[in-house]
């Protein structure tokens, strides 16, 4: 009798879900270490042996982007960083990528910031911003101005004031703020009074962001109280009717909520879509819209 019992390797069977993530793991992996050689569809695809169609399939269907928009992520992050903790001027940056000069880099941004590398890099210089926190039907609001008009206004849940101003801020980082009650309250009146809103005495309104987002804001004032648009027409609306995934973008940046009425833009089907303070509080402002129309 043999005194060692055999033993028996298992069969371990790889499924095509298996194979897949693999791929898509590969790929990630390929993307974030080579990132600075832009690599195109088909040399990822030739790296992992498969055809480019098969493998961009594959990944957008794992990833929810394809593998040039994920590259794209990549790139931005790293761009973001050179820009901004590291300073680097705009033309070392755009090498530094791996990009063939700023003019891809600016586009880059446009695309997935709505606004240029060097707008981004200044990000409210010079600018001073009083702001206060006030009670409003649909929460705290919080209420910023410059010395030309109302700059911003966002809400917030109870306890929620920090976050909502560090997030605001986030927005300009280079401005000067200063906490200033007695100056933003008279906008609260304006702002949620029906009875003060006056054609003759209309609120003055300052809005900074690219000429991009300035634009689709513009486009967003124009929607009749009470009703609503898809983020298509706001595209066809500024003449950029292949544009909707930037105004998206535009829309979901716009730093004056309620007065600049972001949420009456909806998705194609008419679905409520994102809202940047939630979209419960979405439902509400359209509602008391709808009541008061």
């Amino acid at each position: 009798m043999n005194a060692f019992a055999q033993i028996t390797q298992p069969v371990i069977d790889v499924t095509p879900e298996d194979s897949d993530y693999e791929t898509v793991r590969r790929v990630i992996e390929l993307i974030t270490l080579d990132y600075r050689d832009q690599p195109s569809l088909e040399t990822i695809a030739a790296e992992l042996g498969q055809s480019p169609t098969q493998l961009q399939k594959v990944f957008t269907r794992w990833a929810g982007l394809s593998p040039k928009a994920f590259l794209q992520a990549v790139t931005l992050d790293h761009a973001k960083r050179l820009l901004g903790k590291e300073e680097m001027p705009l033309l070392e940056a755009s090498y530094e990528l791996g990009l063939s000069g700023p003019g891809r880099l600016h586009d880059l941004f446009v695309t997935h910031e709505a606004m240029s590398p060097g707008e981004w890099k200044a990000r409210g210089g010079g600018l001073t911003i009083r702001y206060g926190f006030h009670p409003s039907p649909f929460g705290v609001a919080l209420v910023m101005a410059t010395d030309r008009g109302l700059s911003g206004l966002a809400f917030a849940d109870l306890d929620g004031e920090k976050a909502a101003f560090e997030d605001m801020a986030r927005r300009w980082p280079n401005a000067a703020y200063i906490e200033d009650q007695e100056a933003t309250a008279p906008y609260v009146s304006r702002i949620f009074d029906r009875a003060q809103w006056s054609c003759d005495q209309p609120l003055k309104v300052v809005l900074i962001g690219t000429d991009f987002q300035v634009r689709v804001w513009q486009s967003l004032l124009k929607i009749p109280f009470g009703k609503a648009v898809t983020y298509s027409d706001v595209a066809c609306d500024i003449g950029q009717p292949t544009a909707s995934r930037a105004v998206g973008a535009a829309i979901g940046a716009n730093p004056v909520s309620f007065v600049v009425p972001c949420h009456r833009a909806v998705g194609k089907s008419g679905a409520l879509t994102g809202y940047h303070w939630g979209l419960t509080r979405k439902r509400a402002i359209l509602g008391w819209e709808a009541g008061n129309a």
